[in-house]
């Protein structure tokens, strides 16, 4: 776990910079090697503590838990802990060096709109993707064909430059990039004209891309070396496809399994039938018993959408909705009271008053009566 400088230097998290000053002044005076010489590392901790807490983007790096010396400003930059060490200590210090003009590019996401039938069987698709590129006229060099890079007249090559200060402590020796090769030790003289001497340029291209069968919205997969290109002709990012699903005509998803309704007149549900149901297959019939209740269901396994690790398909539910005509000419009126004199229904104790939620009981009983 790394060390909370704020206990270090016995200070709050919401000390001033000030405070913070006057924190590490009083420890520096108690803790120099030169005063207590058995607290050397003591000293060390305390100082490193002061880099943090003194820097603002440090700081802030290690209020949320993170290194602050991971992101470019470590000891290579600014107050050096190691140039502190070098001073006070006569050593000379590691040579750091210039830092390299290839890094490695950042990551690249796109979203790309699939149908259910896509989803369901996968598809090759085309994707187009903008994205940085390294420039072919310079090969990511940066320089203007014939050119090369000049070694820094200021930093004489090492992308750095040391000033000696004096201060309570004593010299103090600091190390910082190089303003005028921005810490590469060198410098591009004659830029190439196609990408500036940034080594990349942006540009479209067209990539052909597997649809995984059994992909849903939110299910991202991973193209690795597709994203954007390193500067200087670094290694490119990965690109990462975020997948999308359109809504279906018929079909509801969920999960691997498609819902669908089919509306029967009353007739129908009381006869029973077998219809054809349009799926993803094609045509399948369904089998519709004689007294098919509004909402009950038929299942089709093994038609809805692929299982997208195991193998395998979900399945298609239909949903049976029973229509009652609600226009009738004489004829059928009387055939429909016929009927229902002959039913027992044409009088006023049809209506059964049943319990708003079904019990774990009923829902029993009634599993055993559709048997």
């Amino acid at each position: 776990m790394a060390a909370d400088y704020y206990a270090v230097l016995g200070v709050e998290r919401d000390a001033t910079a000030e405070e913070i000053k006057k924190a590490y002044r009083r420890l520096a005076r108690q803790l120099h090697p030169d005063v207590n010489p058995d607290e050397e590392e003591r000293f060390k901790e305390v100082t490193m503590a002061y880099e943090v807490l003194s820097d603002p983007q440090k700081r802030e790096l290690h209020d949320l838990g993170a290194d602050p010396f991971s992101t470019g400003g470590g000891f290579g930059q600014g107050f050096g802990f190691s140039d502190i060490m070098d001073a006070f200590f006569g050593g000379a210090g590691a040579q750091r060096g210039p830092r390299s003009r290839q890094r490695a590019g950042r990551d690249a996401m796109i979203r790309l709109e699939i149908d259910l039938v896509e989803a369901t069987f996968g598809a090759n698709r085309d994707i187009q993707v903008d994205t940085a590129v390294v420039c072919t006229t310079c090969a990511g060099e940066g320089t203007k064909a014939g050119t090369s890079l000049r070694r820094c007249d200021v930093c004489q090559g090492r992308g750095e430059v040391k000033q000696v200060t004096r201060s309570f402590l004593g010299q103090v020796m600091t190390a910082r990039p190089c303003a005028a090769c921005q810490g590469f030790g060198s410098v591009i003289p004659d830029p190439c004209v196609n990408c500036g001497g940034d080594g990349r340029v942006r540009t479209r291209r067209t990539l052909t891309l597997k649809v995984p069968p059994g992909v849903s919205t939110g299910v991202q997969i991973r193209l690795a070396g597709e994203g954007e290109a390193g500067p200087g002709g670094g290694p490119a990012g990965q690109l990462y496809v975020e997948f999308v699903e359109k809504a279906h005509d018929v079909f509801q998803r969920d999960g691997d399994d498609l819902h669908a309704t089919v509306a029967v007149p009353m007739t129908v549900a009381a006869l029973g039938t077998s219809l054809l149901i349009e799926t993803l297959d094609g045509p399948r019939p369904v089998e519709l018993r004689a007294g098919t209740q509004s909402g009950q269901t038929v299942t089709l396994p093994g038609l809805g959408v692929t299982h997208l690790r195991s193998g395998g398909r979900g399945d298609v539910i239909v949903h049976v909705d029973v229509q009652t005509p609600t226009r009738l000419d004489p004829e059928q009126e009387e055939l429909l009271r016929k009927l229902a004199g002959l039913r027992g229904e044409d009088g006023p104790e049809v209506g059964t008053i049943t319990s708003a939620r079904p019990t774990f009981f009923s829902r029993l009983r009634d599993a055993f009566n559709e048997r």
